[in-house]
């Protein structure tokens, strides 16, 4: 079975790859560095790629609540900002790295769910397949631009972030 198109489903799978980064950056086992920079180029290329392709054509649609998409986008902001703070912690593994773990899974968290029950849900009962499928395309395709850029870095993000 090919990969689906679907954007509300590769927006999914993102989050889910999200929490599975977020399992190894906890995990003494794990090289928590390399989820971290994995798990901040994904977060970068993802809400990036959400903002450029899917949001604007989904405030298009009467059914779909613009405010939500709004706020979507300012978490993304807050995202980012808990992304930013814990890239700047020294030293992987210490109680400040831990707290500042800690913070960007709660605003991550709180972001994938909410948008999950709002803006996906109204998109799967509002937009056809068909153009689902052709936002999955256009997401993808600056998704994959933004993480072969690298932009989960330090520099980018507070370029991002205005800072």
């Amino acid at each position: 079975m090919p990969p689906t198109q679907d954007v509300v489903e590769l927006i999914l799978q993102d989050h889910r790859t999200m929490e599975d980064l977020f399992r190894d950056m906890r995990s003494v086992e794990a090289d928590r560095a390399a989820a971290l920079g994995e798990f901040a180029d994904l977060l970068i290329a993802h809400a990036l790629a959400e903002e450029a392709e899917v949001y604007p054509a989904l405030r298009r649609y009467k059914n779909i609540d613009d405010e939500e998409v709004e706020h979507g986008e300012e978490e993304h902001e807050e995202g980012n900002k808990a992304l930013l703070e814990l890239l700047q912690v020294e030293e992987v593994g210490s109680d400040e790295w831990d707290e500042k773990l800690e913070n960007l899974v709660e605003a991550i968290a709180h972001h994938t769910d909410e948008e999950e029950r709002t803006i996906l849900n109204d998109a799967r009962e509002n937009v056809a397949m068909e153009r689902r499928e052709e936002l999955g395309a256009a997401f993808l395709a600056e998704r994959e631009k933004q993480l072969a850029a690298h932009r989960g870095n330090v520099d980018d993000i507070r370029g991002i972030l205005g800072k």
